[in-house]
Parts: C-alpha cells; structure tokens; sequence
C-alpha cells in the first residue's frame, strides 16, 4: 500500500482540526516523514557498515577495480613490500653483472670449439664418401652387373633425384641416430636444400612470385629452428651455422 503525500496528509480535516486545536505540529511532520522512509533505508541509515557496502554496490566496475586495486596498494605498503608485485623474472637495475670467463677466454672457446667441429664434419664426410655410390629407385648395397650399375647411376637420373640424394645426404651428417628425420639440425639441413632449389629457380624465373612467396616462407621457417636451437641446444646451433655458412 502506497503512502499518501504530505499535501494531502495536511488537508484532510482530522489532520486539520488537530493542527487549530494546538497539536503538535512537529510530532505530525515526525510521523509522516516516518511513513515516507522505506525500512531498508532506515536500516542503512543507522549501521555505517552497511552504508559503506551500499555506497560500494553503487559503484560501476571500472571504479570498483581502481578502489580494489588502490586498498591492495596501500595493504602491500602497510606490511613493508613494494606497491606493485614484481615480475617473476624480475632482475634489479643495480645488480652487477659478473661474466665467468673473460671476453678473451669466450673467443679461445668458441675458436677451438669451431676447430673440433670442422674435424667431426670432414671425419664424417670421408666416411660418408668411402661408401658405395648412391643408386637410384634406393639400390644401393645390391649386386648386379655393371652395365645395370651404371644405367642405376645417379647421373643418369633426373634434378629431382638429385636433389632428394643430396638432401639425405646432408641429413645423414646430423644425425642423432640412424633414421633421425625430425631433429632441429635435420630439418635445418632439409629447408636449406629446398631453399638453395628455390633459390636456382627464381635465377632463371625472377618473375615467379608464387614460388618467390613459397621460398619466404621456408626463410621464416628455418629462422624459427635455429632459434628454437639457439635456447635450447646451443652446441648445436653453433654447428649447423658454421657448416652450412648461414649468417645469423
């Protein structure tokens, strides 16, 4: 039930009558003023706590993260710690850098570790050349006469049974093991020769854009691998680079 405004409080004739008779007129004002207010008002009224929580739900979002955000600051201050969290990786401006070897004992490395690799790499090479000759069709290790070997040579087949003896062969160099196709330097040996054939191409054809498009793209890929070799096996990296002469 709605409550009556005061104006027609006031002209009702008991209401009147009181007020000519010498009622109190506060007493009158007091009590329609009370039936005016809801009780959740009244109740909000009297406990500051509630205010305060009422005053909050009244606030848009955005605000109420900045008053969140503000009352974290200051607690975090309060206890004696930094108003923002640090990173968790979090490395001070003024804390001194110290290197374990010095710049010239890092090249001294890194020379004798480019020497040792270059006698791995050729060692590997003489014995991948000691070997029989590649065959086409893969016949290699079978006997047979030699009029079939030479029409099996792989002179007499075309660039791209070239190409592909020539992409195993660089594979078999970094291998981890005997069948490895999907190590990071195996795949890097394998994009470098689809690269190098790409290359060959746009020589002759320089206004093959599809193919321009496609050979980007293996540069992007390469570049992902050896940064992935780069952070997680460095040795490797160093090794891949130097044999093949990429410039990093």
């Amino acid at each position: 039930m709605m409550t009556p405004p005061l104006r027609m409080l006031f002209s009702k004739p008991n209401v009147a009558n009181r007020l000519s008779l010498g009622g109190c007129l506060s007493t009158t004002l007091d009590r329609a003023s009370n039936n005016l207010i809801s009780p959740t008002s009244s109740i909000i009224s009297q406990s500051p706590l509630l205010q305060q929580q009422y005053r909050y739900k009244s606030l848009t979002k955005t605000k109420r993260r900045q008053r969140d955000k503000m009352a974290e600051r200051e607690r975090r201050v309060a206890a004696g710690l930094p108003a923002k969290p640090r990173p968790p990786k979090y490395i001070p401006k003024d804390l001194p850098v110290i290197n374990a070897m010095t710049r010239l004992d890092r090249d001294d490395e890194s020379v004798s570790f480019d020497v040792a690799s270059a006698v791995e790499m050729k060692e590997k090479i003489t014995t991948q050349n000691e070997q029989e000759d590649t065959l086409r069709f893969g016949f290699d290790g079978l006997v047979m006469s030699d009029r079939v070997r030479k029409l099996l040579d792989l002179q007499n087949g075309s660039q791209k049974e070239v190409v592909s003896s020539q992409k195993r062969r660089g594979m078999e160099l970094f291998q981890l093991r005997e069948g490895d196709t999907g190590s990071s330097a195996v795949q890097v040996v394998a994009l470098t020769t689809r690269i190098q054939q790409l290359q060959t191409h746009m020589a002759r054809h320089k206004k093959d854009n599809s193919t321009k498009r496609g050979l980007d793209a293996l540069y992007v890929r390469r570049r992902k691998v050896l940064d992935y070799m780069e952070r997680k096996d460095f040795e490797s990296y160093r090794k891949v680079v130097k044999s093949l002469g990429l410039a990093r």
